[in-house]
């Protein structure tokens, strides 16, 4: 016995009938989630410089920051020469170099990945290389118009506060002084072996050229391919030797996942590339005469 109302009946009755013969469609939509968390874009506002901008210049306080990374750099592997001739030990100290190479290449894909991914300019202590690598993605051909202090006397500086006291305290022990003077020297350098990896190989000197071809130094097409959408991969910038492995692992995307999991932040591969990274073609160099 239906305990369904008389005119409820009769309507059930008719829609099964219908039924019947004719097919029924539904259509839902899903409502927005606005809780979502909306991802950040960066806006990057690039003034391209002039061939002659002042920013572009070696001055003598840059100089002098080259020359004493430079002192301190040839001190340590000096004295790793000497403390092998003293010791007789010359396998050791040399595969400390090398290992010091591996190490330079590695650590400057991390630090590279990370200034790309995160902060700003007001980002204490790294906040100028987080903006200047910022800039760099929207004008990469800049680089190559540094003067050659001007482009690494910021690393030049740094290693001379970290280095100096290192020879200082282990100038006797060859091994320590390989690894040190090694790995610092690359990073030192690791400005200069990017610039060249933005030059023209027409331009190059001849022996950069073959260093590059050989894998000693980041070749110009590798790191061509950090400078393409999605702009995640290939951070490393002394040997590039790395780049292969950290990407076929997925090394720094799991690192991401670390980080936003634990702290909340999220990289901007994850957002980018938009309009405002976009690279911006070199403007010629030369300009017609007025007339």
């Amino acid at each position: 016995m239906s305990i369904l109302p008389h005119h409820l009946h009769l309507h059930l009755h008719h829609a099964v009938a219908i039924s019947r013969h004719h097919r029924v469609y539904c259509t839902a939509t899903t409502p927005p989630k606005n809780n979502r968390q909306k991802l950040q874009k960066l806006v990057i506002n690039v003034t391209p410089p002039e061939l002659d901008d002042p920013s572009l210049k070696s001055t003598w306080t840059h100089r002098a920051w080259v020359a004493t990374g430079c002192t301190t750099v040839l001190l340590s592997l000096t004295n790793s020469i000497i403390g092998s001739i003293d010791t007789h030990i010359w396998l050791e100290p040399i595969l400390s170099g090398f290992v010091g190479y591996l190490f330079a290449d590695l650590g400057s894909g991390v630090y590279h990945w990370g200034i790309d991914n995160y902060g700003d300019v007001s980002t204490p202590v790294f906040g100028s290389q987080i903006d200047a690598f910022q800039g760099h993605h929207k004008l990469p051909w800049t680089i190559t118009k540094r003067e050659f202090e001007n482009n690494l006397y910021a690393l030049a500086r740094v290693i001379t506060y970290i280095l100096l006291p290192i020879d200082l305290i282990a100038h006797d022990q060859p091994v320590v002084m390989g690894f040190v003077g090694m790995a610092c020297g690359c990073i030192m350098f690791s400005q200069q072996f990017h610039a060249w990896a933005h030059g023209t190989k027409s331009k190059l000197p001849p022996v950069v050229v073959a260093l590059q071809d050989a894998g000693v130094l980041v070749s110009r097409s590798q790191h061509a391919d950090h400078h393409r959408q999605p702009y995640n991969n290939n951070y490393c910038i002394v040997s590039g030797i790395w780049n292969r492995f950290l990407d076929e692992h997925k090394v720094f995307e799991a690192l991401e996942m670390v980080v936003f999991f634990k702290l909340g932040l999220r990289p901007r591969s994850w957002s980018e590339p938009n309009t405002n990274w976009t690279e911006e073609v070199e403007p010629s160099l030369t300009t017609s005469s007025p007339p």
